[in-house]
Order: C-alpha cells, then sequence, then structure tokens
C-alpha cells in the first residue's frame, strides 16, 4: 500500500542512490587515473553494474516496502560503493569476489523483503531464531570444519567456500533477544530490592544476563575473539538497558564483561599482545605492532585532504582491505574523507534510532534498536581498533571492509530495517480508518 509519503521516500532515494551511484565511479575514475594516468578501461562496464545494483535494490523497496525509510539504502549503496573502490584499487581479485558478494548481498535484500512481509511474523519464531543464532556462533568450533586464521577460530569452511557464521549470528540472536525481552520486560525491569540504595531485580531473572556472559566468554576463549565477544554481549546489555530503562544493567554488564577480559589478559598471549599493541605499538613496530603503526603513518601522510586515490601506500598495511580499510581511505581521502565515511554512518545509524523511536509495537521497538546497535557497536569496535582507541580486532566495517559474510548480513539486516519502518508506516495510515 503505497501512500504519498511513501512516494516522496522513494523518489528522495532514487535520488540519492543515483548521487551514490555518481560519487562511486568519479572515486573509480580517480583511482584510476591516480594509478596508470589513464580511464579506467572498464568504466563503463561498472558504471553500468553498479547503477544496476543499487537500481535493483530500488525496485524491490519500491515494491515491497514502498512506505519504508527512505535514507538507509542510499548510505549503504554508498559505503559499500566507495569500500570497493578501495577494494579493487588495492586487489583486483578481491574487487572480483566483492562484486561478487555485492551481487549476492543485494539478492539476499530483495529475498528478505519478500519473504518477511510483516516484521512481527519472526516474533513468533523465537526459539527457531536462538537456536540459528547459537548453533552459528558455536559452529566454528566444530572439528573439521572451523579454521583458525590469524589466531581466531571464527571461520568455517565448506569445499571452496569459508564464511564467518557468527555474521549472520547476530542477527539471529537481535531477533532472539528482542521477542524474549519484550516476554520478561515487566518482571526484568522492576525492583524488588534495595542494594546500596538501588532497587534490583530478584536474582532469579539474572539468568538471561549470566547466559548472554557465558557465549561472549565462550566467544573469547574457545574462538579467541575479543572484538566478537564484545559485539554480542554488548548488543544484549544494550538492548536489555532499552526494554527496562534501567541504568542497572549498564553496570553489571560492564562489570562482567571486564571480569571476563580481565580472566581473558590473565589466560591468553594472544589478548595480552592486543592490549600491549594499544598501548605501546611502536615497542612492537617490527612485529605484531606493524599494522597499527603503518596505519598511523597511513593517516599521517593522509593530512587534511589526502594523497588522492590511487596515489598513497595503503599496501603496506597487512590486511589493509579488510580490517584496515579505514587507514586506506585516510591516506588517500584524508581526514575530510574519514569524517564523511563517520558522519555516513551516523547518519545510518540515526536513521535507525529514529525508526525504533517512532515503532509502537514493542517487539519490532526493541529489534529496530538491536539492529541499529549492531552497526554501531560493529563500527566503533573496528574504527576504534585501527585508531587506538581500543584492543584491534578482526571485526569488519560494515559495507566498506572486504568479505562476503558480513555483506551478506549486513543487507539482511538493512532490509528488516526498512521492513520495520514501512509496517510502522503503514500501520499509522490505517489507524484513523
Amino acid at each position: 500500500m503505497s501512500t504519498v509519503l511513501g512516494a516522496m521516500r522513494r523518489n528522495t532515494e532514487l535520488g540519492l542512490m543515483l548521487m551514490a551511484g555518481v560519487l562511486t565511479a568519479g572515486a573509480y575514475t580517480l583511482a584510476g587515473l591516480g594509478r596508470s594516468a589513464s580511464l579506467p578501461a572498464n568504466l563503463v562496464p561498472f558504471l553500468l553494474i553498479i547503477l544496476g545494483l543499487l537500481a535493483a535494490a530500488h525496485v524491490a523497496t519500491r515494491r515491497l516496502a514502498p512506505n519504508a525509510d527512505g535514507i538507509l539504502l542510499p548510505i549503504a549503496g554508498l559505503l559499500n560503493g566507495i569500500g570497493y573502490v578501495f577494494i579493487a584499487r588495492l586487489d583486483s581479485d578481491l574487487a572480483a569476489a566483492q562484486a561478487m558478494w555485492t551481487a549476492i548481498g543485494v539478492g539476499a535484500f530483495i529475498a528478505t523483503l519478500a519473504l518477511v512481509r510483516r516484521a512481527r511474523d519472526i516474533e513468533r519464531l523465537r526459539y527457531t531464531f536462538a537456536l540459528a543464532g547459537i548453533g552459528l556462533l558455536l559452529m566454528p568450533l566444530l572439528p573439521g570444519l572451523g579454521q583458525n586464521i590469524n589466531g581466531a577460530r571464527l571461520w568455517v569452511r565448506l569445499g571452496s567456500v569459508t564464511f564467518q557464521p557468527g555474521e549472520l549470528a547476530k542477527i539471529a540472536l537481535a531477533v532472539f533477544f528482542a521477542s524474549y525481552l519484550v516476554e520478561k520486560q515487566p518482571m526484568l525491569a522492576m525492583g524488588t530490592r534495595k542494594v546500596a540504595g538501588v532497587w534490583v531485580p530478584n536474582v532469579r531473572h539474572f539468568g538471561p544476563i549470566v547466559l548472554a556472559w557465558a557465549f561472549s566468554l565462550v566467544v573469547m576463549f574457545w574462538e579467541k575473539d575479543l572484538g566478537s565477544s564484545l559485539l554480542f554481549f554488548a548488543l544484549f546489555i544494550t538492548m536489555l538497558w532499552v526494554a527496562t530503562a534501567r541504568n542497572f544493567y549498564l553496570g553489571i554488564g560492564g562489570v562482567m564483561f571486564a571480569g571476563g577480559a580481565l580472566i581473558a589478559y590473565s589466560v591468553f598471549d594472544h589478548v595480552k599482545t592486543r592490549v600491549h599493541i594499544l598501548t605501546d605499538p611502536w615497542s612492537v613496530a617490527t612485529g605484531s605492532g606493524y599494522q597499527t603503526v603503518q596505519a598511523l603513518f597511513a593517516f599521517a601522510a593522509g593530512g587534511l585532504t589526502g594523497t588522492n586515490i590511487g596515489q598513497g601506500s595503503p599496501q603496506r598495511i597487512p590486511a589493509v582491505s579488510t580490517d584496515f580499510i579505514f587507514a586506506a581511505i585516510g591516506e588517500e581521502l584524508g581526514l575530510l574523507g574519514t569524517v564523511a565515511i563517520l558522519m555516513a554512518f551516523l547518519l545510518m545509524v540515526g536513521a535507525g534510532l529514529r525508526i525504533a523511536m517512532r515503532v509502537e509495537p514493542p517487539f519490532e521497538k526493541l529489534l529496530a534498536a538491536g539492529l541499529t546497535a549492531i552497526i554501531g557497536l560493529q563500527t566503533f569496535i573496528i574504527l576504534g581498533g585501527v585508531t587506538r582507541l581500543v584492543p584491534l580486532t578482526g571485526i569488519t566495517l560494515p559495507f566498506v571492509s572486504y568479505g562476503g559474510s558480513s555483506l551478506i548480513s549486513n543487507y539482511i539486516l538493512l532490509a528488516l530495517l526498512l521492513r520495520i519502518s514501512a509496517d510502522d508506516y503503514e500501520r499509522k495510515v490505517r489507524a484513523p480508518a
């Protein structure tokens, strides 16, 4: 059911996506000029493919969710396009794979909009999503399937395909958390006893927090990844705080994660190494701190306006197409370019939170907040690691870094946010009638 406002949103979305396509093509042209002083030979096919994928996503939204928010998809398209340009500038083989994953991601976006016709329908499948999320989260621990890459066991290999199941697990768990917390919200929000001047819930209601903490410790200890552990636990605590409006849960969650991190620091050498890199990368600049030091040099070389795309040397940074792509952007687009990327993520998070604030059904409100928190937390963790704000982790920068698992899961997440937005507006249109 399209409305006047829905048509305005779709027209705005179309204009912004055309702008995103033009900016991406312009960046691709500059990359070719910077690298070989000539226009890329495949510029026209590249432009047609980019515009084709953006058009497919837009047409699907126009037909399947005509009243959805008009800002989220263009921002995702712009971030995806800029990320692809830098991946293509750094590694042509990875660029071909990223193009394929982008097409699959857009396909997953369209399929999600087609399958999930009402956001509230997935609330009934809470335990299915719980089992799927836990299974995906623990899948890398299975012998013969799990792969240890760069010290973290987060990957699964099936034949020639390697993927990170935790990327899909975060969405499944967000759906379960939203459904569970809506049902248990009265008990979790109600204080039954006063401790140190603060009303706290009954002890038996702390089970979900302990369980979420235990799973985050499994990820930290056995999969050896502090970033993913922080993401999953912070997601649950954030959604719990949104559901109950109790600051107490933020405090207890922070204490529990700090305790787990302290144990991990005492037990695992790789956690100590990450903390050492954070505090003093220069002392291990030729060893474990090499990536961080080279990223700092890249930011310094970029200055205010950057060296221009194709004229920097970000290839000195190992894993620059994945963990450190933000450093490559900082070197070749400078402070202005990195601020633009940050503003794009802030706009995306702001649009997601606006959807969460406007939606009335508790499940959809909480799910929108959780999905938005995933984008915000993941962006903070990886950018904080690259800029030495938090210990470095292997989490990808949403829509920008190379990685098929990340792209597909983020496009599914985006489709769910748009579905919630469309359902909310259509409900309000029907209400007076």
